[in-house]
């Protein structure tokens, strides 16, 4: 059923997906991805559920449902206007030392999982997302909101950060997961 891998994908995809790249993904028409879109949108609203697709001519992107939006904002105020974590500050301090970084790279530093610590510290504008036209691997970095309010103007003025920045033991790691990721099996 193309409509649940649709639903895989826009499960963990943390922005709008193309019809274009959903085909490519799933090696089907782009007409056949349009209609199981069709198709997992009227399943969602038949049974009430409580997310639903937006979507345009060109993207789609799974939303919470209009119904729930008083709740979710609610949820949210709370999420960005609390003190950080120490999983969050964690994840902050990995990416303000060694970003830009992969959520890969995040993971395999910290060994867990991190996509509700990345969109929690991307909602509080601490940390930025952009995509690698070379790999499409999403990297991330601070944002100059971070940086303002620290007092510094760039990441390089963090304490000991030519230490964190370039060590030995973490770019170690990092290139054998890279080389055992290039090894066939």
């Amino acid at each position: 059923m193309i409509y649940s891998e649709i639903e895989s994908l826009l499960l963990v995809a943390q922005k709008p997906i193309s019809y274009r790249k959903l085909s490519a993904l799933l090696q089907r028409a782009e007409e056949d991805v349009r209609a199981g879109v069709e198709e997992l949108a009227k399943l969602y609203e038949d049974r009430g559920a409580g997310f639903a697709l937006a979507r345009d001519e060109k993207n789609v992107q799974l939303v919470t449902a209009q119904e729930h939006a008083d709740l979710v904002q609610t949820f949210l105020r709370d999420e960005t206007s609390g003190e950080l974590t120490r999983p969050s500050l964690e994840t902050l301090a990995i990416i303000a030392y060694r970003g830009p970084v992969s959520k890969a790279e995040i993971e395999l530093i910290r060994g867990v999982n991190c996509s509700l610590i990345l969109r929690n510290l991307m909602i509080r504008g601490l940390v930025d997302e952009r995509q690698e036209k070379t790999d499409f691997v999403p990297l991330y970095s601070v944002t100059l909101d971070f940086l303002k309010f620290l007092g510094i103007s760039r990441a390089a003025d963090l304490p000991n950060y030519e230490t964190l920045n370039e060590n030995k033991s973490i770019d170690e790691l990092l290139r054998k997961e890279s080389d055992h990721e290039d090894t066939p099996e």
